[in-house]
């Protein structure tokens, strides 16, 4: 059965194998999975994952965001079913076809997740980027757009902020799996911040989330697995 810490993913977004090590040995037993983007990956390569699959039980979460044409992205996504990883990403770009290829490439040996909307993008991007007034006066339209494509190509699941999933839900299926990033503390909504379509934890698994990615409100806590504890206990409250 999934536990409310299952739901949990903690961004390794940091500089060094080293320091990577550090918070998969102290968080392993208080998150469901270990997500490692571009700078670690590039800095690290196949070893940042060797390392958490020595260190923890956790699942691995590559967040490498693919988008390029559909054989360069099928290739690539062979290689990274082979590191064994639990889910990796592709934008949802402009080609199903790339999509498909993406699926193909896995070959059910990873799940394939499809970045609709990158919670820092705002309306005002959208609109600036030359998308479709009716996209950019509801980005929520233009992540079901995309969502859709993502289904169509047999992908898993989608990446998108805990504002949209119960649409997404709702629409496609429960079995369709929803990770949102963006996740803040209720007492974090008001300050600054480089996210705009953020949720707290309640608001998210509420709304249908299946994963949850975060990082800053454990990541820069004093007691980092204090933090993780009672976001487990947030979740509790609402699973």
């Amino acid at each position: 059965m999934k536990q409310a810490k299952d739901y949990i993913i903690f961004p390794l977004d940091v500089a060094t194998v080293a320091e990577a090590r550090h918070y998969a040995v102290a968080l392993k037993s208080s998150v469901g999975m270990f997500k490692v983007g571009l700078e670690l990956f590039i800095r690290s390569g196949p070893e940042i994952i060797n390392m958490i699959r020595s260190e923890s039980d956790a699942g691995i979460f590559l967040d490498l965001k693919l988008h390029d044409i559909p054989e360069t992205v099928r290739r690539a996504m062979a290689v990274v079913a082979d590191l064994g990883v639990t889910i990796a990403t592709v934008h949802c770009g402009e080609s199903p076809a790339m999509l498909e290829a993406a699926v193909a490439g896995s070959g059910g040996r990873v799940g394939v997740l499809g970045v609709t909307v990158l919670t820092s993008v705002s309306a005002a991007n959208i609109q600036s980027a030359g998308f479709k007034e009716e996209f950019s006066r509801d980005l929520s339209r233009l992540v079901l757009k995309r969502a859709l494509a993502a289904k169509a190509a047999g992908m898993t699941g989608i990446v998108c902020s805990g504002l949209e999933v119960k649409t997404i839900k709702a629409i496609i299926g429960r079995e369709f799996i929803c990770v949102t990033p963006g996740i803040r503390m209720a007492r974090e909504l008001s300050g600054a911040d480089d996210q705009h379509r953020v949720a707290t934890p309640a608001e998210a698994v509420r709304n249908g989330s299946d994963y949850l990615v975060i990082g800053r409100p454990i990541r820069d806590a004093k007691d980092p697995v204090a933090a993780a504890d009672r976001i487990a206990e947030e979740i509790a409250g609402v699973i």
